[in-house]
């Protein structure tokens, strides 16, 4: 049955299962450990770890490692004014569903990736690990430096917080950190350095769409921020797969 599910990927093997399984729980502890998350969040977590770490193995590991970073350092970025404007987050991390709306599509992406060995659904993974850090890192810098947004629809002035609201400041602090995570999945082999901009493209592209639903959907009451940040996940990991699929 492991051998059925995982043929191409890294945990191929009972042995290899328990070293995913205990990087997973290290991990997870150390992620609630510094309130990076809560308790549901930390379950949460845990497993898709243990998904991504299953299928593509310790390459995403540290691309995951990246992601959490980005988004513990970010989100305590200024976290006084963000209390000024309600916009902070909990002090006692993200929960089950924000940690999933985040890290599901990555990685069922990378288990896709060890079931079939296409190589595509390496770079629809980095995309969704870039799109989360992409859009987190916009969201949580963008609300700190200025006192008002733009809505990513209309151009309008808007209050920094307000959701489908875009900064200049934000924007560029998001593709950095989309940056980052493709750097790291280039380095440790999960998609080619000359093609390391599939991700971060992808990754933007994913956090304008997560922007277009906030500023439309979410606003109205018709989507949750979960389902938004989900959407954004999905849109960058399909067009990562469509276009590494042409271009290899």
């Amino acid at each position: 049955m492991l051998k059925l599910f995982l043929a191409y990927g890294w945990a191929s093997s009972p042995e290899r299962l328990v070293v995913a399984g205990a990087v997973t729980i290290g991990f997870a502890l150390l992620a609630r450990a510094l309130r990076g998350v809560d308790r549901s969040g930390m379950f949460a977590g845990g497993a898709a770890c243990f998904l991504l770490f299953s299928g593509a193995g310790p390459p995403v590991f540290a691309v995951l490692t990246a992601l959490f970073l980005l988004t513990w350092i970010s989100t305590r970025f200024g976290y006084r004014r963000k209390q000024d404007l309600g916009v902070a987050e909990r002090g006692d991390g993200r929960n089950a569903w924000q940690v999933l709306a985040n890290l599901i599509v990555a990685a069922l992406a990378s288990l896709a990736f060890g079931a079939t060995g296409n190589r595509a659904w390496l770079f629809a993974t980095a995309a969704a690990l870039a799109e989360a850090a992409t859009d987190t890192v916009a969201s949580e810098v963008g609300q700190t430096r200025g006192q008002t947004a733009r809505l990513v629809t209309t151009w309008e002035q808007v209050r920094a917080g307000t959701d489908g609201g875009i900064t200049i400041s934000g924007t560029t602090a998001g593709i950095a950190g989309g940056v980052v995570i493709a750097i790291v999945a280039a380095l440790g082999g999960m998609i080619p350095r000359s093609q390391l901009w599939i991700p971060v493209a992808a990754g933007l592209v994913g956090m304008l769409m997560d922007s277009v639903l906030g500023a439309t959907l979410q606003r109205r009451g018709r989507m949750s921020n979960e389902t938004v940040n989900l959407g954004g996940t999905l849109a960058a990991a399909a067009l990562a797969y469509a276009i590494s699929s042409t271009s290899n």
